[in-house]
């Protein structure tokens, strides 16, 4: 379908997402260079925005609870969209989302919604645990579908619905929104670009201090409402959060994990939960690097963070700063300090002459961007602002209207849910848990 003036009949509307977008390539420097480096951000360019001009994606949204609502508004402000069809099979969701979209034909079937010829592309924001035979179906239908992440909860559900994407001819996105993150992608390519060395380690975590519940309106509706608590519909912090760092690890490193390690309790929520409120994973690279997770529910202290470690520096992509390993040199009294303690602790028999305590070094450290970013805390269970998932939601319409794909996205996400199942498998036989060969799929030092 084509309309005039960009696909909305709001011009102040269009010279708003104009300029959101100029500022995304400008933050973010996106260039021919970083498009050939990641190139799913082909939507980006000035070239890929002429192709949908006066055209328009009609969206479908499977999954109207707090995730679904979040991309409805989104989508609600990006003009080449017209949300036409809603499904959820709890009322309160799908009445909430009516009263957003009231022109949307609403079913609490996805098949029905799946079914429709109007329907160009489907968003599934659903429970975990339906998100492969959502998007398997939808994809067979000949849709396009953005899932939200992880794949799956299960190891032989993401490869089956990788296959089904791969053999569809269509287009799927997962929900990775760090991959069109303007100080994510920057910090990456000054990663890449040598800046803070060879990569000898990288350390994720993510904490918070609440107990992950939703309130229930009746409690027959537990495992519906709290579904992330439950085994057979959630893998927990793995799946939920750990995916998002996951991959940022691998791109970092630009290879797949070959072993993973781990251990997982419940020492604090004892509240009837099956998945773990606390866990700790290794994943071993083929070169040595490690890549260790963390995650707690019942401590928000350290908040979130990405720590990439190089030989020359170090790299916090949340916080979007690097810090070199060679700090300006301490204000002349604090040399002083430092010299008179040497010369008292190096006469010491006990110490010996090479006594000298390692402290972190205290550099404030340089920002990845020129102009101010947001950051987050980790806390929010539904999104977080400024954080990609508006350029990620508009790439995937772009899709839907030009049929190409984001190029090494779906790799991207089908190896972080993957390494999140796998690190879940580690924990539970307590044992070192090596790539199934099974699951390899051709991508990176899996090729």
């Amino acid at each position: 379908m084509r309309f005039d003036n960009f696909g909305s009949k709001n011009p102040k509307q269009n010279m708003y997402n104009m300029m959101k977008r100029r500022e995304f390539i400008r933050d973010a420097g996106i260039a021919a260079g970083m498009i050939s480096a990641f190139p799913w951000l082909y939507s980006c360019s000035r070239e890929a925005q002429n192709e949908v001009k006066g055209e328009r994606a009609r969206i479908g949204i499977v999954g109207t609870g707090s995730r679904g609502m979040y991309l409805i508004n989104i989508l609600l402000n990006i003009p080449i969209v017209e949300i036409v069809a809603l499904c959820d099979n709890f009322a309160p969701h799908l009445d909430d989302a009516k009263a957003l979209c009231p022109k949307a034909k609403t079913f609490a079937d996805y098949r029905d919604l799946v079914s429709l010829p109007e329907v160009d592309g489907i968003i599934v924001a659903t429970p975990l645990h339906q998100h492969a035979h959502i998007t398997i179906d939808a994809l067979n239908a000949g849709k396009h579908v953005f899932c939200e992440k992880s794949l799956a909860n299960k190891l032989e559900e993401c490869l089956a619905m990788y296959n089904a994407y791969k053999e569809s001819g269509k287009v799927m996105y997962i929900g990775q929104q760090r991959l069109f993150d303007p100080k994510y992608l920057k910090a990456i390519d000054m990663i890449h670009s040598g800046l803070i060395g060879d990569i000898v380690g990288i350390r994720c975590y993510w904490f918070r201090n609440n107990d992950w519940r939703r309130p229930l309106p009746d409690p027959s509706l537990e495992r519906k409402i709290n579904w992330r608590l439950y085994s057979n519909y959630s893998g927990g912090l793995l799946t939920e959060l750990a995916t998002h760092q996951l991959q940022v690890g691998n791109w970092v490193m630009r290879m797949i994990p070959d072993a993973v390690m781990g251990m997982g309790d419940i020492i604090f929520w004892q509240d009837g939960r099956e998945v773990y409120d606390n866990v700790n994973l290794i994943y071993r690279y083929r070169n040595g690097v490690k890549m260790t997770y963390e995650s707690i529910i019942s401590n928000k202290f350290n908040g979130l963070e990405e720590q990439i470690l190089g030989n020359k520096g170090t790299m916090e992509l949340e916080k979007g700063k690097y810090y070199f390993e060679d700090a300006k040199p301490a204000p002349g009294i604090l040399q002083l300090i430092n010299n008179v303690e040497h010369r008292i602790f190096d006469n010491m028999s006990f110490a010996g002459p090479s006594w000298v305590p390692e402290t972190a070094i205290s550099e404030r450290g340089e920002y990845v961007m020129e102009t101010k970013t947001s950051t987050t805390s980790g806390a929010s269970s539904v999104g977080a602002e400024n954080d990609g998932t508006v350029q990620l939601v508009e790439a995937f319409c772009h899709s839907v209207i030009t049929g190409k794909p984001a190029e090494n996205l779906p790799e991207e996400a089908y190896y972080s849910s993957v390494l999140a199942l796998l690190g879940a498998k580690a924990i539970e036989e307590q044992t070192l848990v090596t790539f199934p060969e099974e699951y390899k799929i051709p991508y990176l030092n899996f090729a």
